[in-house]
């Protein structure tokens, strides 16, 4: 199957003010300035193949700054179709399909007091249509193929003459002579994809709309693979950006092109999974030459696509569009008002209500019925049919579109890593194996504390069994090994997988990650078994009553009983 450029990662446009007081320049997508730098953080894509072969993206987009400095670009192949998404339906999709560790405790033996009960520890790292336009040629080198307005964007898309000279500077030019804001930027990163005869597509926000209403994109696209163009990423990519990708198809996902790195359970610390997670992924991409993900997850497709627009919103979605609320409008904003976590909610509420004298859109929107009635007849400005038309476009339509995603595919893959500007010089591919089966996000392991009567349980000496069967010793409430320290491989096992069979294993650390639990092992103490000098000291274990007391704990714990001299 033909590879499809898909759209790049989208940057965290997070502008970094300089010392002094002159306006920030402008950083767009995942291009920026040597004069303004971006930091990009983790970013979060979807990728869906559809049932007849085509594909579709969602992109999430973050930016701090001027609004009117915003500016987003990307290649693209052809001209997709172009629609709004929803941060919350990532916000949700992540927290169902985090990784999660877990660690059962179980004691044996008796320690020196009562202690409370362990509990289990359980940790999870913790949304239409496009505008109708004329196409034309623009005369020269640049030609608009598209362009239109969604959600609070203004967007277009040129294809460019990849016989031109000074391709990449025709582009940046024709771009910001045309109000985007996008920043100059070197030959060497834009003109592979633009003598491939990829299309630049191009965001700004539209008049009236500030940063705080960005959103994901939704992009469709023709047939091919998924595919992340990466090199202009490394632009404005900071070192170890994170990238979370789900991949929706009729089988399980796996990195065409990247190594498939499987995790060194022993570098998780299992008491903290949070504190340790991330740089254990880094430490495995950076063995990999920064070119492997992590498959985190894979199953259900509509399973967990049911997190995105669950069966609550819809019963409130139907209450709300089939209920007659004439002369009950402060029941209908109460209702909607439930909606207020979704994007566009707020823009919604903003340009519907009338605002009292002296109170700003935030004051009103963050304290909703200290304005309103809740029980009024009429809500000044607002007119349900429209109301609910604009609630229906604006913000349940990109959640329902997104969760429809999930419930057309068969099988979602959640695929993850870290890259630093460097990594990036190839553009990652996903492909489908159907030979793989699922694979849980749970992760569980049991704890065993080896009690004894002259040891506190906090204490104590315990071992963990991971499931790579290797087991780990330890003392107390802290893990053994730290990734950003010891010297074992943070990958137990990479591979090389294609589109059938188990994959090619590349590289095998079992042996070296057993040779470094065992020599920890080593300097763990064994249990501390009461030695009976802790005893006679005190002299009353002489007694008959004493001794008869101490038999039967050591009778219980299986251990022999020293004689006191």
């Amino acid at each position: 199957m033909t590879s499809l450029r898909v759209p790049a990662l989208v940057a965290t446009l997070a502008l970094i003010p300089l010392a002094s007081p002159a306006p920030a320049a402008a950083c767009g997508g995942f291009f920026c300035d040597n004069a303004q730098p971006v930091n990009q953080q983790a970013e979060r894509i979807i990728f869906a193949e559809e049932p007849d072969g085509t594909v579709t993206a969602v992109i999430q987009i973050t930016y701090a700054g001027p609004s009117e400095r915003f500016a987003w670009m990307l290649p693209v192949a052809g001209v997709p179709d172009i629609a709004v998404s929803s941060n919350a339906a990532f916000n949700r999709l992540q927290q169902a399909s985090n990784p999660v560790y877990t660690m059962d405790v179980e004691v044996e033996g008796v320690c020196m007091q009562a202690s409370r009960s362990p509990e289990n520890t359980a940790v999870a790292f913790d949304d239409m249509g496009m505008t109708e336009v004329d196409m034309g040629v623009d005369g020269g080198p640049v030609t608009v193929v598209g362009e239109g307005t969604v959600g609070p964007y203004d967007f277009v898309i040129v294809s460019l003459d990849p016989g031109a000279e000074d391709l990449v500077d025709v582009a940046i030019e024709w771009l910001q002579d045309n109000g985007y804001d996008v920043p100059a930027m070197g030959s060497d990163v834009l003109r592979p994809y633009l003598e491939a005869e990829m299309n630049l597509l191009a965001f700004r926000l539209t008049k009236g709309n500030d940063a705080g209403a960005i959103r994901p994109v939704r992009l469709s696209f023709g047939a091919g693979l998924p595919s992340i163009p990466l090199r202009p990423t490394a632009v404005a990519a900071e070192p170890d950006m994170g990238i979370l990708v789900w991949v929706l198809g009729e089988s399980r996902a796996v990195p065409a092109n990247y190594r498939d790195l499987e995790l060194n359970e022993a570098y998780i610390d299992w008491f903290r999974p949070n504190a340790t997670y991330d740089d254990v992924v880094t430490r495995a991409a950076n063995e990999a030459g920064g070119q492997g993900f992590v498959t985190e997850m894979s199953g259900s497709a509509p399973e967990l696509g049911a997190v995105v627009w669950t069966e609550r919103d819809a019963a409130r979605w139907d209450l709300l569009r089939t209920t007659d609320w004439a002369g009950n409008e402060g029941q209908l904003l109460a209702n909607a008002s439930l909606f207020l976590p979704l994007d566009g909610m707020r823009e919604v509420l903003g340009r519907t209500l009338e605002r009292p004298e002296g109170v700003s859109e935030q004051m009103l929107l963050d304290a909703l019925f200290f304005y309103f009635d809740r029980f009024a007849e009429d809500i000044p400005g607002l007119e349900p049919e429209r109301f609910l038309a604009d609630l229906a476009a604006e913000v349940v339509e990109p959640m329902v579109a997104t969760q429809a995603l999930f419930e057309r595919a068969a099988v979602q893959t959640r695929l993850y890593t870290t890259m630093s500007p460097g990594e990036m010089t190839m553009d990652p591919v996903f492909d489908f194996n159907a030979d793989l089966g699922p694979l849980s996000n749970q992760h569980r392991v049991t704890r065993v504390v080896e009690c004894a009567p002259n040891v506190r349980f906090s204490e104590a000496s315990w071992r963990v069994e991971l499931a790579s069967g290797d087991v780990v010793r330890g003392t107390g409430r802290s893990w053994p090994f730290d990734p950003a320290s010891d010297a074992m491989p943070a990958s137990a096992r990479v591979k090389r997988i294609g589109n059938e069979g188990e994959g090619e294993l590349v590289e095998d650390n079992a042996a070296a990650i057993r040779a470094a639990i065992a020599e920890h092992n080593a300097t763990v103490p064994n249990p501390r078994w009461v030695e009976s000098s802790d005893f006679c000291a005190a002299g009353a274990p002489g007694s008959s009553a004493g001794f008869g007391a101490l038999a039967l704990v050591f009778a219980a714990l299986g251990l022999r009983r020293r004689r006191c001299s």
